[in-house]
């Protein structure tokens, strides 16, 4: 508790994703955010869960993805 975690969402090799949301636990935390960072700061008990993140990328075209869940503990 109390540190600082910065998850980012990313595409495999790089790829640019803009419009980017996040979620937590399957709840959408809003959006879409200008860049590709959620900071979790103070890390608190609450923020504990299962993350994922979506939004838009350049492949073949523009399409939305959604990444692999990331597990953050408390």
């Amino acid at each position: 508790e109390g540190d600082t975690v910065t998850l980012r969402c990313r595409r495999w090799r790089d790829k640019s994703v803009t419009g980017v949301r996040f979620y937590h636990d399957g709840k959408d935390l809003g959006g879409p955010l200008r860049g590709a960072e959620l900071s979790l700061s103070p890390l608190q008990l609450h923020h504990g869960g299962r993350y994922t993140c979506g939004g838009w990328v350049e492949y073949w075209g523009s399409r939305w993805e959604v990444t692999k869940e990331v597990t953050v503990t408390v």
